[in-house]
C-alpha cells in the first residue's frame, strides 16, 4: 500500500539536492538565462559528484538520470508481494528540490538527460553496461511529427550489420552536448505504431548532423538541437528492445519509456511550483499579508485566498507525481497515472507561475527575483514529453477503454 508521507530513508537525498539548489543553482541561475548556450562548467563537477552519490547509494536517484522500473535501485525485483520506495520515486524526489532551483541547469546537468531514461527503460543488461556513465539525449520530435510520435518519418533500414537511419529532428534537450542521442524512428511507414523504434547513436555519429541550436522562451542553460540524420550508420546492436516489427506491441515497448519520464518532467514542475510559492509567499508576508490554512478562505484576504487555491494545486500535484513514480518501483502498469501526474504538474506550475508574478506587483516582473524568470521556464513543462493536451487524451483514452483509432 502506498504511503504518502516521504520515505525516511530519502532524508538525505533530498537534503543534499535542496542544497545544490540554494547553493548552486540559484546563484548563477541569472547568468546562464542571459548566456545562452554557454555551457555552464560549474555543472561538471556537480555531475561527478552526483555519480558518486549514486555509486554509494543503494537507492539511486541522486540527479535526473534513467530509472529502470524492473529495480527498486539495489538490484532486487519488486515482485515478492512488498512495497518498494525505491529509484523512481528518489529520482523524482531529488529532481523537485533540484527543479527549486533552476530546470535548464537540471536538464545540463552531464549524465542526466532524458535519454538516460530510455535505455534505463528498454535496455538489456549488456546495453546497460556498454552504455553506462554516457550523457543520452532523446530525439523524438519531428517538423511533422511532435505530439503524434507515431507519426514518426525518420526511417531505420537494416543493411548488413548497421541500421542506415534517414530523417529530422527537432527540440532535443542537451542534443549538443550530450554524449549519445536515442532516436526513434521507423523501420516500415507502411506498419505503423509497431514499426517505431530507438536506436542509441554516438554524438559524434558523421551522419548526426547538427543543423542548428535553438533560442528559446525559457530553459535558456540547456541548449536544444536540431539534427539531420543523414544516411547515418548505427551497429544493430544499438537497437533498444526486440528486433522486428510487431504488429501490436512494438510501440507500446518503446511508449514505456514515456512512462518513466513522464513522472519526471512533472517532478520538474512540482519543484518549479514550490519554488514561486516559497518566493511569492515570503514577499507576501514582508508586505503584512497573513496566510493562514486553517481559517476560511472567505475571511482571508484576495492575495492569501489566492495562494491558498495555489498551495492546493501544488499539493495535488505532488500527490499525483509520487503515485506515478511509487507505481513504477513497485511495477504497477502507471501510463495512466503517468499521464495525469505529468498533466496536472504541468498545468498547475504554469498557472501558478504567472499568478505568482502577478501577486509580486512590480517585483514579479523585474529580474530582482527569478520570478519572472520562472514564469518562462515553465511553459515548456507543459509541453516537452507530451503536450498537455495529449495528456488529456491519453487520459481519456484508458478512463473509456478507447483505442487511439476510437477517441482522436
Amino acid at each position: 500500500m502506498i504511503n504518502l508521507e516521504t520515505p525516511k530513508k530519502f532524508g538525505p537525498l533530498i537534503a543534499q539536492a535542496r542544497q545544490v539548489a540554494d547553493e548552486v543553482f540559484r546563484p548563477i541561475s541569472r547568468r546562464y538565462d542571459r548566456d545562452e548556450h554557454e555551457r555552464p562548467k560549474e555543472l561538471d563537477m556537480l555531475a561527478a559528484l552526483v555519480d558518486g552519490m549514486n555509486d554509494g547509494s543503494d537507492m539511486g536517484g541522486a540527479g535526473a538520470a534513467g530509472v529502470r522500473r524492473s529495480s527498486n535501485g539495489n538490484g532486487k525485483k519488486a515482485d515478492d508481494g512488498g512495497t518498494r520506495n525505491g529509484s523512481n520515486l528518489s529520482t523524482a524526489l531529488s529532481i523537485m528540490e533540484l527543479c527549486r532551483g533552476d530546470v535548464g541547469l537540471l536538464l545540463s546537468m552531464p549524465r542526466q538527460g532524458l535519454g538516460n531514461s530510455a535505455i534505463a527503460s528498454v535496455a538489456d543488461d549488456e546495453q546497460l553496461e556498454r552504455f553506462a556513465g554516457r550523457w543520452a539525449a532523446m530525439a523524438i520530435t519531428e517538423p511533422e511529427a511532435g505530439s503524434d510520435s507515431a507519426a514518426i518519418r525518420t526511417t531505420a533500414v537494416l543493411d548488413g550489420e548497421d541500421y542506415v537511419l534517414n530523417g529530422e529532428k527537432i527540440y532535443v534537450t542537451a542534443g549538443e552536448r550530450a554524449d549519445l542521442v536515442v532516436v526513434w524512428a521507423t523501420l516500415d511507414r507502411t506498419k505503423g505504431r509497431g514499426a517505431i523504434k530507438s536506436f542509441v547513436v554516438e554524438r559524434s555519429n558523421p551522419g548526426l548532423v547538427l543543423d542548428r541550436l535553438e533560442h528559446k522562451l525559457g530553459i535558456r542553460a540547456s541548449d536544444t538541437a536540431a539534427f539531420s540524420l543523414v544516411d547515418c550508420r548505427v551497429p544493430k546492436e544499438n537497437l533498444l528492445g526486440p528486433p522486428g516489427i510487431a504488429d501490436t506491441n512494438g510501440f507500446a515497448g518503446a511508449m514505456q519509456t514515456f512512462d518513466n519520464t513522464r513522472p519526471l518532467v512533472a517532478a520538474m514542475a512540482v519543484g518549479l511550483t514550490r519554488g514561486c510559492l516559497e518566493e511569492t509567499r515570503k514577499l507576501l508576508e514582508q508586505a503584512g499579508v497573513t496566510i493562514d490554512h486553517g481559517a476560511p478562505v472567505a475571511t482571508q484576504s484576495a492575495a492569501a485566498a489566492e495562494f491558498i487555491q495555489m498551495d492546493a494545486d501544488y499539493e495535488s500535484a505532488y500527490l499525483l507525481t509520487m503515485q506515478a513514480a511509487w507505481m513504477a518501483d513497485n511495477s504497477k502498469p502507471n501510463s495512466l497515472q503517468a499521464s495525469m501526474a505529468k498533466a496536472k504538474a504541468g498545468r498547475t506550475c504554469v498557472d501558478v507561475a504567472l499568478r505568482c508574478v502577478e501577486l509580486a506587483g512590480a517585483l514579479g516582473y523585474s529580474e530582482d527575483l527569478l520570478l519572472e524568470k520562472w514564469a518562462r521556464d515553465a511553459k515548456i513543462l507543459d509541453i516537452f514529453e507530451g503536450t498537455q493536451q495529449i495528456q488529456l487524451l491519453i487520459i481519456a483514452r484508458q478512463l473509456l477503454g478507447l483505442s487511439s483509432a476510437q477517441l482522436r
